[in-house]
């Protein structure tokens, strides 16, 4: 994890101690709903689809956009939001242990997938010795990016790696002495011009106004669906109920499907 990352992680989860892992108590009858979530397609699809769907229901909703991964489960931990949708499961595993926090995931949601795209340069055969590629910096989307190089062929990891939480120490071998450049994901767009070949998380993809059919190799996994997470006190509750049942309402899924083509979608929506 890059050096920023861990210092504000640790000063978040230091103030979140602080104010107790029960910092609040569910109000079920409440009618202001605060969701999370990061800059992009999925702020798009609170604004586009969830908060009419729930307006009409007498909903008051409103949307908080985060630029990184580390606040989101820390502000909805100690209150100050609803329900997130910004990652996928095995990073809410790694967050939540760490970080000891009372949420779980519930629904889940359409997710851009995390491509190689080009950066200085413009082909998979342009590869060279020591080709410098951009990845995310914390550790679950780290070892996606390493599973996307090995399915590429570019690296091998190491006998008996669980890719879920492989690092670059599990690296065996690499095929054009990869050089790996950590950086948080929200600078992996704009980091294009200044290493070979950038592996991006879809939504920072999308935000930064890419296109998605533009990669140069997909990732072939599908296990990595972003997900909606409730802090624990809060999943009996009406107003969550209601949440739930918007995103996996078949207004929702009309909406998403011809919104954004090329997603991974959810389970049973694609035959």
């Amino acid at each position: 994890m890059h050096l920023r990352t861990l210092l504000k992680a640790t000063v978040a989860a230091t103030l979140l101690t602080a104010l107790g892992s029960h910092a609040f108590a569910a109000d079920p009858n409440k009618k202001e709903i605060v969701i999370g979530t990061t800059v992009g397609d999925f702020g798009d699809q609170v604004k586009e689809s969830i908060r009419p769907i729930l307006e009409r229901q007498g909903y008051k909703v409103k949307l908080v956009e985060f630029t990184d991964y580390i606040r989101p489960n820390l502000a909805l931990q100690e209150g100050s939001l609803d329900v997130n949708v910004f990652q996928h499961q095995p990073y809410l595993n790694q967050f939540r242990a760490q970080h000891k926090l009372t949420l779980t995931s519930v629904f889940v949601v359409p997710t851009a997938p995390m491509n190689l795209y080009a950066g200085r340069l413009k082909s998979l055969d342009a590869v060279k010795n020591g080709s410098t590629v951009s990845v995310p910096n914390d550790p679950t989307n780290l070892a996606r990016a390493l599973v996307v190089l090995r399915d590429l062929g570019w690296i091998t990891l190491k006998p008996g790696v669980k890719p879920a939480t492989a690092s670059e120490r599990d690296v065996a071998s690499s095929k054009y002495n990869i050089v790996l450049k950590p950086l948080e994901a929200a600078q992996l767009p704009r980091s294009r011009a200044d290493v070979d070949y950038a592996i991006i998380n879809g939504n920072y993809a999308v935000s930064s106004g890419m296109d998605l059919n533009k990669h140069l190799f997909q990732e072939r996994s599908k296990a990595y669906l972003n997900v909606g997470v409730f802090h624990n006190n809060s999943l009996n509750t009406q107003w969550a109920k209601d949440v739930i049942a918007a995103y996996r309402s078949p207004e929702f899924k009309a909406y998403a499907m011809k919104r954004f083509p090329g997603y991974n979608y959810p389970a049973g929506w694609v035959k």
